[in-house]
């Protein structure tokens, strides 16, 4: 849990082991939030990605996972390896988390294996995510009304072609992909 000053309000957030790996060293930052309200507490979960908040609330989605088991699982594993064992069903994997059975495993595959493969989560593995060209023109594309996936895809094709073209060129060229 860390204390994260907003304005002179300071509030309480759990954040993962990730997480914490991520702003141990940093002054200042952006944590992306999510509040659980429960009838006894409102509590307010960080995320250094939003990748990993993604995954988090997909966990949520689970029966039989709360809060706290998906902050351990996105502490023990990151997220782009979690949705790699529940899309290959590798449960002997998600066992070896701590506070998952087989049964929960079994669960947590049978639940999100198709929503994980049809949806993946933004993750940053490839370093043109990273690039604020590719977001720049991933908003415009998106501010098109093209799906943020496809667009995503169209960009990476001819970014890897030309990776020195202006916003406006990579847009039109991703245009024509589409």
């Amino acid at each position: 849990m860390v204390q994260v000053d907003v304005n002179g309000v300071g509030y309480e957030v759990h954040i993962s082991l990730h997480t914490y790996s991520k702003i141990q060293s940093l002054d200042k930052g952006l944590l992306h939030t999510c509040l659980l309200i429960r009838e006894d507490a409102h509590l307010l979960y960080g995320f250094f990605e939003i990748a990993e908040k993604e995954m988090f609330q997909h966990l949520l989605g689970v029966s039989g996972i709360g809060a706290a088991t998906a902050r351990v699982m996105l502490s023990y594993m990151k997220p782009e390896e979690l949705v790699r064992a529940i899309v290959q069903g590798d449960t002997r994997t998600l066992e070896g988390i701590k506070g998952i059975g087989k049964k929960t495993a079994e669960r947590m595959v049978l639940e999100l294996r198709d929503k994980l493969a049809k949806h993946p989560l933004d993750t940053n593995i490839s370093p043109l995510k990273n690039n604020t060209l590719h977001q720049d023109a991933l908003n415009a594309l998106t501010a098109l009304g093209i799906n943020r996936q496809a667009a995503g895809q169209a960009l990476e094709k001819v970014l890897t072609a030309h990776p020195d073209m202006s916003v406006e060129e990579l847009v039109k060229s991703a245009l024509r992909t589409l």
